[in-house]
């Protein structure tokens, strides 16, 4: 096994305990994991090296909620809400429209079209739902795909009720045959519990329906108005509440009192004008939040993690070391994993080196591509 050492580091986030920002360092690669970090002086030797010019280095990031299986385009809808109608979950059917039409191959294409761009912006592990199919055929092919490109796969077929279908037949549908077909691709259980999707009694029967056959539960909660998500989250032990738009007094507590990852999604409200989620609230309240892109056709066509942490700190009252701890060890709080988001002896060495002197570059010069290398 062979050691590579990365060095002359000007500014390196770890996010370990006792150092989680150095400067001047250097960092050891070996067999794909972090052996070694600490000041540039100090380093043992290696096999190979890399001279980064004082460039800071960072982990990559950890998108914890992305929706990449889709075929179709949603632009004619943005510009609608641009010119001054609201938003509404209901253009969820028109994706699932074009995925149940567009073969495996154009949907899989289209998954490696968004991780190139997701892996050039800097991130290194992603989470994909499915959710665009909404029938045991279709939903089981989503995650199929899904699951060629990452491990953390999560079965959203209760993501909207059919147009036509009956909600308590779906319900039926999204529990038995389409769970069956669905578990062995997915990772994660996951349900839009909203006004206009499925109800706090609805939600928990699938999401116990899934934890019954070993999937882990996360929910999108609270984005369109105040309602039962984040509290049903809390109470089933979810990684993950994601979205946390409208949260009261209580939900904050509540998560609060919990290990629920609260996951904002700052993509979304720019796309749709929606008010942002208080970070600032969460935080200061004790909540552990992440940031990721949602991206998807419809409500937040982002893949770019950095365009999130800028918009998160100028928007949400998120300092720029909040927003790229959220970014990165936040993520993967949500998706219950210790082996990325930072760069500890031991963890995966998924490190991206910055055209910037420090990572406050990444909200300091919004839009520019900063991204120099990915280790």
């Amino acid at each position: 096994m062979t050691a590579h050492l990365v060095t002359n580091i000007g500014e390196l986030v770890t996010w370990d305990a006792d150092r989680p920002i150095l400067h001047d360092a250097a960092l050891v690669v070996e067999g794909g994991r972090v052996a070694w970090f600490g000041h540039r002086t100090d380093a043992p030797p290696a096999d190979s090296s890399s001279d980064v010019g004082g460039a800071a280095v960072i982990p990559g990031f950890v998108d914890s909620h992305s929706h990449l299986v889709f075929a179709g385009d949603r632009s004619a809808e943005f510009e609608a809400r641009m010119t001054g109608e609201a938003y509404a979950a209901g253009g969820i059917r028109t994706t699932v429209a074009a995925t149940r039409a567009a073969p495996d191959e154009q949907l899989r294409a289209n998954v490696a079209r968004h991780l190139a761009e997701m892996r050039a912006q800097g991130t290194t592990t992603t989470e994909i739902k499915s959710g665009y199919g909404l029938t045991v055929l279709d939903e089981a092919r989503s995650l199929a795909i899904a699951r060629e490109f990452t491990d953390e796969t999560t079965y959203l077929g209760a993501h909207v009720v059919p147009e036509g279908s009956d909600v308590g037949a779906y319900v039926d549908l999204v529990t038995g045959p389409m769970l069956e077909k669905c578990a062995p691709y997915a990772r994660w259980i996951d349900v839009f519990c909203e006004d206009g999707a499925f109800g706090q009694d609805e939600a928990r029967t699938i999401l116990t329906a899934g934890i019954a056959v070993g999937l882990l539960p996360r929910i999108h909660a609270n984005q369109l108005g105040h309602g039962p998500g984040v509290q049903l989250a809390v109470e089933l032990g979810a990684a993950a509440a994601d979205h946390c738009t409208y949260l009261s007094d209580t939900d904050v507590e509540a998560l609060a009192g919990s290990d629920t990852v609260a996951g904002l999604l700052p993509g979304v409200e720019f796309s749709t004008r929606q008010p942002y989620p208080d970070a600032r609230r969460l935080l200061d309240a004790g909540v552990t939040v992440s940031l990721a892109t949602d991206c998807n056709p419809g409500s937040s066509y982002t893949s770019s993690m950095p365009f999130c942490i800028a918009v998160a700190v100028r928007d949400m009252g998120m300092s720029p070391r909040e927003a790229l701890w959220a970014a990165t060890k936040g993520g993967a709080q949500s998706l219950r994993r210790d082996d990325v988001g930072h760069l500890s002896v031991g963890a995966k060495a998924d490190h991206v080196v910055l055209n910037a002197p420090s990572f406050v570059h990444l909200a300091y010069r919004p839009g520019v591509p900063l991204v120099a290398g990915i280790g």
